[in-house]
């Protein structure tokens, strides 16, 4: 989740929503600036007793942002505590309970990605060596409950912990329990925004399949194989989902910024502090009636930081977020972008994706949803069969993208390799939560803890 960097510059009022729908626009890109930006996130456990580690515990979370320091890496304060890190390789973050999250720098190439990917992974391992904690690389803790787990000095954390309840009853297992993989990806016009939304939304499915990740609860197999993803239909419907207005006629900058005007606020953020607005509106801020903040305007920060608290499929702001995988080894978070650039950066897989989708009805699309949390590759899609069925066709689309992209290493090689584990997970039919569920009702003997050897990075 965003952080916000303690020393904000003086940010324009808002006066009217045109300033609103141009936020979007301003992030409009020629192709030849189009870049990638990966963000995974990491679960943080005592090598001991793999116990979360807290903030402020010896070998904690506080000291682990400490050791970063070394590799250039400068704190970002709150309160008088490091909450975020930022460096030339992007930001590095804490979600809720101390999972660790790498946001990339925008960078041209997966090549790029995935070195960037390596350097992170190389020094918190390093950092971890020293401190004796591991790093895990699922989607959802395999064995804690909600209250073993600690909590971080963040502030918009503390009003988000205080509201989940009000609206869902999984939203703080969101929180507190799971990890992801997102990428960021430019558009170069309002059209070419929405023909990515659209076929990201259509396909969020299918990567939510291929990279799940999270069978496991509380020790035990909870008969999902993306748990992460089946607690987003219950964390907050004000703001996740499929979003089915993005397939209307005439969708695009407006339409967005209506969506998210309508999803109620959780904070405001002045003077280094979080004022809680949990469930007020944002149309009333525009009028200067929010009640925490009487006759005051919103400044298009106050927008910026709004929007990342929309929590859909894909999610808009200057650039688009693919947001529907669970955390994984490195490998795989190589894959996920590879899988998205090579399926929107290129016109013609574009197109290619588009046909593929582009006949499935809202009630289709949402049933795939629905469904690939439990069924994974076995979920049935619109005209018949299986998501399995079209996941192959699917990789070739992203394939012939990333070849046309034509982006080489220095050993000559382009970047259609990235796909080779979903290709392997698809040539297998065996998703990651099947192999682990083998496992686990196999040579593990139902110990779960042996998921720590498997998934650390």
């Amino acid at each position: 989740m965003t952080t916000i960097p303690a020393s904000k510059k003086t940010s324009p009022t808002i006066e009217s929503r045109d300033q609103l729908i141009a936020s979007f626009a301003g992030g409009e890109k020629p192709k030849d600036a189009w870049r990638i930006g990966t963000e995974h996130e990491k679960f943080v456990y005592a090598n001991g007793d793999h116990h979360a580690p807290s903030y402020d515990e010896p070998s904690g979370i506080r000291a682990l942002l400490g050791e970063l320091e070394q590799y250039g890496w400068k704190p970002v304060m709150e309160g008088g505590n490091a909450i975020a890190m930022s460096g030339p390789d992007g930001s590095i973050s804490l979600e809720p309970a101390g999972q660790f999250e790498l946001s990339g720098a925008p960078l041209d190439s997966l090549h790029e990605t995935c070195a960037e990917t390596g350097r992170h992974l190389e020094q918190v391992k390093a950092a971890g060596e020293k401190l004796g904690i591991g790093f895990l690389g699922l989607g959802m803790w395999p064995d804690k409950t909600r209250a073993e787990l600690p909590t971080m000095p963040k502030g918009r954390y503390a009003i988000m912990l205080r509201h989940m309840p009000r609206v869902g009853s999984m939203g703080l297992d969101m929180m507190l329990r799971t990890c992801t993989i997102q990428v960021n990806l430019d558009y170069a016009s309002e059209a070419d925004m929405v023909k990515k939304f659209r076929v990201g939304l259509a396909l969020q499915p299918l990567a939510t399949a291929l990279f799940a990740n999270s069978p496991f609860t509380e020790g035990k197999p909870n008969g999902m194989l993306s748990y992460r993803s089946h607690i987003w239909s219950d964390t907050d419907p004000h703001r996740t989902g499929m979003l089915p207005f993005v397939f209307e006629d005439g969708f695009g900058y407006e339409r967005y910024a209506e969506y998210a005007l309508d999803v109620p606020m959780y904070f405001v953020y002045r003077e280094g502090k979080y004022i809680d607005a949990a469930g007020l509106s944002f149309r009333d801020f525009l009028k200067g009636e929010l009640s925490v903040l009487p006759g005051e305007k919103p400044t298009l920060d106050d927008w910026t930081d709004h929007l990342s608290t929309a929590f859909p499929e894909v999610r808009l702001k200057t650039f688009l977020e693919m947001r529907g995988a669970d955390g994984g080894p490195w490998n795989r978070i190589c894959a996920l972008p590879a899988l998205w650039v090579g399926l929107l950066y290129d016109q013609g897989a574009l197109d290619a994706a588009w046909d593929l989708v582009k006949d499935w009805t809202i009630d289709e699309r949402q049933a795939l949803r629905d469904a690939v949390p439990k069924l994974g590759l076995n979920a049935p899609i619109a005209g018949g069969g299986k998501l399995r069925d079209i996941a192959g066709q699917v990789l070739d689309i992203a394939g012939a993208g990333l070849s046309a992209r034509a982006r080489f290493n220095r050993a000559g090689d382009n970047e259609t390799g990235f796909l080779d584990p979903l290709r392997e997970i698809v040539r297998s039919g065996k998703v990651p939560s099947e192999v682990l569920l083998e496992k686990y009702h196999g040579v593990w003997s139902g110990d779960v803890s042996k998921v720590y050897d498997e998934s650390s990075f």
